[in-house]
């Protein structure tokens, strides 16, 4: 009897040990990228955000204050994929939204593959949308390896590059809108048809109901003192209004494509989000991830720009969204879910806005390839030796120039030199130079971190500071300089500490770090390195 006591007890402690040794792991991980996000915005409208949202996150999560995105071009596809893939568009294939394609001689858009259908509309579509272009394993990716393809992944924004690239090739599913139906739709990559929670939640048509609210300022318009005023001659109107003033009204309804430029359209993703959330029962038996992004921010950001009153209230109502979504997610997982919030870029001052106020800025039309082939075909005879400047990126048709017996090397310094007379031109490189570091060494890094072997371009076009890419109207992005890649990067959650970190951190860490934290293996081709402050102080890590 003594003896099988003993035994007894034996086993109810090699029992309790085995439950105590068992891998820590939350329930679900929500990857938030807000499209467009500055990192000044944090702190921009920081005495006008509720106690729920950002200022949640700064209270009882990390922050990273000098995150960096560390490659060119800071555009929406490259960085969807850097967050998730862990490296720059040199190693993850994603060189910018779309790139010359030598091979075919056409323009390729980043997810587009014409092996795939699109399902969601009403009537399944020839070409669609995939992550086949994407060349490493993402988080998603590796999640589900490290739990025998137990765990699921889903990605979700307006966009469909920003659903698609951060959940990677093995992701359960995309999800992103629909302009002619108001539809969340996806591809036969994932599927062959939307699961049932997905076509209930169309047939909602919320879309609809969503795009025939004026967008009215959520508070007097007097208030938002951290802008300019309203109607500015360099703001862009939505398409179908005459000029960019408050009450923005979206045709009546009439054009689904509009409810992108609204704030209504975070609303439509955080409702999604939701649906897919309980639709898939994610978190229930292991770690899932939904990677989470708001499209809306961008796509108004290039009309108004980063000091229009719209950003503000734009950003405003995301600030009460994310707080309520939080909550919503404190009610399902308690302290059981993790949070990364971070942007793909920033975005340049409108140089009309800069003018107003004598800082310096300018714009400057980088795409020149129509101009420089007739100069170059005057010089030397060559009809065509620029195939393409997508992404102020020259393709040289090398075969042409040879045959017709002139130098590379001639065709470049007369490039160079037709180039360098514009005034928003910084410099012109090549391949080469970058590769035996012409530029500054910080510049120099991350055009050799943007820089694919195969996909790249043989000459780039690098602006000066303060430079936007086309006219004074609106924003955009897409360069070396702090206002296009300095962005937020918010942990939260499990196992997360309040602090803050101001060290200079890469965009490139995000994915390497969140692997530390679940415990996987960083995706196939990680540069980053894992931020450690980040990571919990306490035995078994």
């Amino acid at each position: 009897m003594k003896t099988h006591i003993i035994l007894l007890l034996a086993i109810l402690i090699a029992g309790n040990s085995l439950c105590a040794q068992q891998l820590d792991r939350p329930k679900l991980v929500v990857g938030i990228m807000v499209d467009q996000m500055r990192w000044d915005y944090l702190y921009r409208y920081y005495d006008r955000y509720g106690n729920t949202g950002f200022k949640r996150l700064l209270r009882e999560g990390f922050s990273c204050e000098q995150t960096m995105i560390n490659y060119v071009p800071s555009v929406t596809a490259c960085g969807h994929a850097a967050v998730y893939t862990g490296t720059g568009p040199a190693m993850n294939g994603i060189i910018g939204n779309d790139w010359y394609d030598r091979k075919s001689g056409r323009s390729v858009y980043c997810v587009y593959d014409s092996t795939v259908n699109t399902i969601g509309t009403g009537k399944t579509l020839a070409g669609g949308m995939s992550p086949r272009n994407l060349q490493s394993t993402t988080v998603g990716d590796e999640l589900c390896i490290g739990t025998g393809f137990q765990s699921r992944v889903v990605g979700i924004a307006l966009k469909d590059r920003a659903a698609i690239l951060p959940a990677g090739q093995g992701a359960d599913a995309a999800f992103w809108y629909d302009d002619a139906t108001g539809n969340f739709t996806s591809s036969t990559w994932y599927m062959n048809s939307l699961p049932s929670w997905a076509a209930a939640f169309n047939k909602e048509q919320r879309a609809a109901k969503y795009i025939q609210l004026p967008w009215k300022t959520l508070y007097p318009i007097s208030s938002y003192t951290a802008s300019t005023a309203d109607d500015r001659h360099y703001e862009v109107p939505i398409p179908g209004e005459d000029k960019p003033v408050f009450i923005h009204q979206f045709n009546s309804g009439k054009d689904y494509d509009l409810l992108k430029y609204s704030p209504w359209g975070n609303t439509l993703t955080f409702d999604f989000a939701k649906a897919a959330i309980q639709g898939y029962g994610l978190g229930r038996n292991v770690t899932d991830m939904v990677a989470l992004s708001f499209s809306t921010p961008d796509i108004s950001g290039h009309s108004f720009g980063p000091d229009a009153i719209e950003m503000e209230d734009m950003y405003l109502r995301l600030d009460k969204e994310l707080g309520a979504f939080l909550r919503w997610l404190d009610q399902r997982y308690g302290n059981d879910y993790l949070v990364f919030l971070t942007a793909d870029h920033g975005a340049i001052n409108s140089p009309g806005f800069l003018q107003d106020h004598h800082l310096p800025g300018i714009a400057e039309k980088m795409s020149r390839a129509i101009a420089l082939n007739e100069a170059i075909n005057k010089q030397f005879s060559i009809s065509r030796a620029i195939l393409s400047d997508a992404g102020s990126q020259l393709y040289l048709d090398t075969a042409a120039i040879s045959k017709a017996g002139v130098s590379l090397a001639n065709i470049r310094q007369f490039i160079k030199a037709q180039l360098k007379t514009l005034p928003g031109v910084g410099d012109v490189v090549t391949t080469d130079e970058i590769h035996n570091g012409y530029l500054p060494a910080p510049f120099n890094a991350m055009y050799l971190n943007g820089l694919h072997t195969k996909r790249s371009g043989d000459m780039m076009v690098v602006p000066a500071p303060g430079v936007k890419n086309g006219s004074i109207m609106g924003t955009t992005h897409g360069t070396m300089y702090p206002y296009d890649t300095h962005i937020p990067l918010i942990w939260f959650g499990w196992h997360i500490t309040n602090g803050n970190s101001h060290r200079n951190i890469s965009i490139t860490d995000i994915a390497p770090t969140l692997c530390a934290l679940l415990h996987i293996q960083m995706p196939s081709g990680a540069t980053g390195q894992v931020i450690e402050e980040v990571i919990p102080r306490k035995e078994g890590w």
